[in-house]
């Protein structure tokens, strides 16, 4: 059908609900907006959905959700696993609970049970819950850090990571094979209830997942002599994470956590923010008035479904708070988690960090510093949480920690996504480490430059929205890919690795070879003097993100070189 054709059809089959149709009536005489509305389906990626809330078959809402979940209960059912259930959580945006009823009742309606949490919950506790409850797959339903406008849907598998190849390509094609809405199933929830198809949890997951979380504290002794002493400022940005967050620190004993008011109780209008992502200093505004007030040691913020940390800290010496970036703050934390354990001798036989081609190379001397194995995967928290299932199979190494750089890490296998309850919690345990010895994160982080070399990294996005934007992006990536940069700037391209084709060409001997890891539309070059560059579109937003990374002698160097690597990238686009 056109996509004129498929909005008569909403607007005239008994299916959809007149809310509905009032919505796409009132753009009638909008053809490029029923255009935007119709020309696609919301695409169901190998994450989930995302995507603007409203009617229509590009947009998110309870008929694109009823339809994916019926693609996913379609796979279950032949995988044989209906009978493990399926657990949902459901952060703080628009429609939220609403999405997640819908793919529960759906689920029911095939004859799967649904654990539904009764409230909001972060999304690494749903990764604990379904793991936890012995579920087959997991939903997650947020947007993470999108704007207000945007809700999605995430997908888990049975060991509590979203799903990975070849899983993720058929519950997808299973989705795709869905043609009339009239062959999506549900069920009235009441009936549901009667039957035992959709169960209410809470509590008592939230009690065995704070139990997991102090697993991971290596000196709860250090937490006591200086908790009275620490302050922490808190934003869960209209989010998730307030409840979890304060209870975790409240328990380690901490007992000067102060949170922004303003930013206190779930807001899906996110009111007080442009944008909820913990990446924007803006979204800081807040949170750094009242550290200011209270003459905070460390500020922290987590995004609305509480899986990625935003952290300021003090600076000793100007009294000013520095941001610090994902990379800059995973690395303190597995700094600290590889040098205590090891200090106390708690360090697992054969341990093993985690890491994405995109992150700090900073991760290089810091786990050879202490033995650890390095392992690179793609980008995406999902094949850091698949590693772990593979360890645990195979009994080749002991996770120790993953990260990241987009703000996300993990401590610990309680969970199999990033998560930034752990985080708060591993990274105030830091901090106070550090006022022990009278020192702030920012002394601590530049005592890690000065051991392991000055780390920086940065990122330059190009936005190309609507239906031209797809386009356009794929014809940047397709020639950079077929006409590979030599050099950017005086910097000469050392190796260029297409993850799409599983191809690395060393440009200096034209030798090839494998890249090792799955298919993914990635390039990256290696430059020299470990700095580099990777091109990679986003795939949650019309985006097109180009990663970078330098090393320098100081802070400074770092930056100039930084500065002039994005130039020369600009100049060669």
């Amino acid at each position: 059908m056109s996509f004129m054709d498929e909005y008569r059809f909403w607007l005239e089959d008994d299916y959809f609900d007149q809310g509905t149709k009032d919505e796409l009536q009132a753009i009638g005489d909008n053809q490029g907006e029923i255009e935007e509305r119709f020309y696609r389906e919301l695409e169901f990626g190998t994450g989930g959905l995302r995507g603007i809330i409203g009617a229509g078959t590009n947009r998110m809402n309870i008929y694109t959700v009823r339809k994916a979940t019926q693609g996913l209960a379609n796979f279950i059912l032949k995988k044989g696993t209906q009978e493990k259930g399926v657990a949902i959580a459901y952060d703080s945006r628009r429609m939220s609970p609403e999405f997640a009823d819908v793919a529960a009742l759906c689920l029911a309606a095939n004859g799967i049970r649904a654990y539904v949490f009764d409230a909001l919950r972060p999304t690494p506790e749903l990764s604990f819950a379904l793991r936890t409850l012995g579920c087959t797959a997991g939903i997650v339903v947020t947007a993470s850090h999108n704007p207000p406008e945007y809700n999605g849907y995430k997908v888990y598998w049975e060991d509590g990571a979203q799903v990975t190849a070849p899983f993720d390509r058929e519950i997808i094609e299973e989705v795709k094979s869905i043609r009339d809405y009239h062959t999506v199933k549900t069920m009235a929830k009441e009936e549901a209830l009667e039957k035992g198809l959709y169960q209410v949890i809470g509590r008592e997951i939230d009690d065995a997942y704070m139990t997991e979380l102090k697993k991971q504290i290596i000196h709860p002794e250090v937490i006591a002599e200086v908790a009275d002493e620490l302050k922490i400022v808190y934003t869960p940005l209209c989010g998730t994470g307030n409840v979890p967050a304060r209870r975790i620190l409240s328990e380690l004993g901490f007992k000067h956590v102060y949170v922004v008011p303003e930013q206190e109780n779930p807001d899906p209008n996110f009111t007080t923010l442009d944008y909820p992502n913990p990446e924007d200093p803006k979204a800081f505004t807040y949170a750094l008035r009242l550290a200011k007030e209270k003459d905070a040691d460390i500020v922290l913020a987590t995004d609305p479904d509480a899986d990625r940390l935003g952290v300021y800290a003090k600076d000793s010496k100007t009294g000013e708070y520095v941001s610090f970036t994902g990379n800059m703050s995973g690395m303190l934390i597995a700094e600290y988690i590889l040098r205590e354990r090891t200090a106390t001798g708690t360090m697992p036989e054969n341990p093993a960090l985690v890491t994405t081609i995109v992150t700090t190379n900073m991760t290089g001397p810091i786990t050879s510093a202490y033995g650890v194995k390095k392992i690179e995967v793609l980008t995406g928290f999902k094949f850091i949480g698949e590693q772990i299932k593979l360890f645990e199979r195979s009994g080749s190494n002991h996770y120790v920690f993953g990260l990241e750089e987009s703000y996300g890490c993990l401590a610990g296998t309680h969970a199999r996504d990033k998560d930034a309850i752990v985080a708060v919690m591993c990274l105030c345990e830091v901090a106070a480490f550090c006022k022990k010895q009278g020192k702030t994160l920012w002394d601590m982080m530049l005592d890690t430059y000065e051991k392991y070399g000055y780390y920086k990294e940065s990122q330059y996005t190009i936005t190309l929205k609507g239906i031209d934007g797809s386009r356009q992006i794929a014809e940047i990536m397709e020639r950079l890919r077929q006409n590979p940069p030599k050099a950017f700037g005086d910097r000469k391209v050392l190796k260029f690795r297409d993850y799409e084709t599983d191809r690395v060409v060393d440009m200096v001997t034209g030798e090839e070879g494998q890249t090792g890891l799955p298919k993914s539309n990635v390039l990256y070059f290696e430059l020299p003097d470990d700095a580099w560059c990777c091109a990679r579109p986003s795939g949650t937003e019309p985006k097109i993100k180009f990663y970078m990374g330098v090393k320098g002698t100081s802070l400074e160097d770092a930056q100039a070189r930084l500065e002039q690597l994005t130039e020369d990238l600009k100049a060669e686009l």
